[in-house]
């Protein structure tokens, strides 16, 4: 089976848990920005080092950095037969940047999946998760400011995806492995057998 898909959706939503189970059951590989930086910047390769620098400084990769990334992760050999990415694109720009890559390399997304959850929910289970794990930064207005910056930039994804026919909406609220069978069942459709 292979399907080459995008999962999105806002903090707190259980998105990684998920993907990493989605990936498990489709035998694709879970490709997070997050780790493509961390591995690269492990294997000290030239993009890595260039990541490092921002990153000291605690600014931000900039979308051509992390596009590069990207390319470069899907073309290794355990994406040839579809993938899962998970974090990326989370903006306009990256979306061109996508379509780029994939056109490129004669492929296409298969479907896009947003992951939704009630505001007021995923700031109760964040709140409750920084006490759990200590993590005082996460204050009630900050975990609100990340809602906001999500919505801001990730909304108009879901416009672009929708109207290009690839977007299917799960909620993820409930149990882990209902929202896991939603997932399946809202990918189905859009799997190559």
């Amino acid at each position: 089976m292979s399907v080459r898909l995008v999962l999105f959706g806002p903090p707190g939503a259980g998105k990684g848990t998920q993907a990493a189970r989605i990936c498990d059951k489709l035998g694709v590989p879970a490709i997070s920005t997050g780790d493509i930086f961390r591995s690269n910047i492990k294997g000290g390769t030239e993009l890595g080092r260039r990541v490092v620098e921002y990153t000291s400084v605690g600014a931000l990769v900039p979308d051509e950095l992390t596009d590069e990334l990207v390319r470069a992760r899907l073309a290794e050999p355990d994406a040839a037969e579809g993938f899962l990415l998970d974090g990326y694109p989370r903006n306009l720009a990256q979306v061109d940047a996508l379509d780029a890559i994939l056109a490129d390399a004669g492929r296409a997304l298969d479907v896009v999946v947003e992951i939704t959850a009630d505001a007021e929910v995923v700031v109760e289970r964040l709140l409750k998760r920084a006490q759990i794990e200590g993590r005082v930064d996460d204050t009630e207005d900050v975990i609100r400011h990340r809602l906001d910056v999500y919505a801001d930039q990730t909304a108009p994804l879901s416009g672009v995806y929708a109207e290009r026919g690839l977007l299917v909406r799960v909620d993820g609220l409930g149990e882990i492995d209902e929202v896991t069978d939603r997932l399946l069942a809202a990918i189905e459709p859009a799997l190559h057998h």
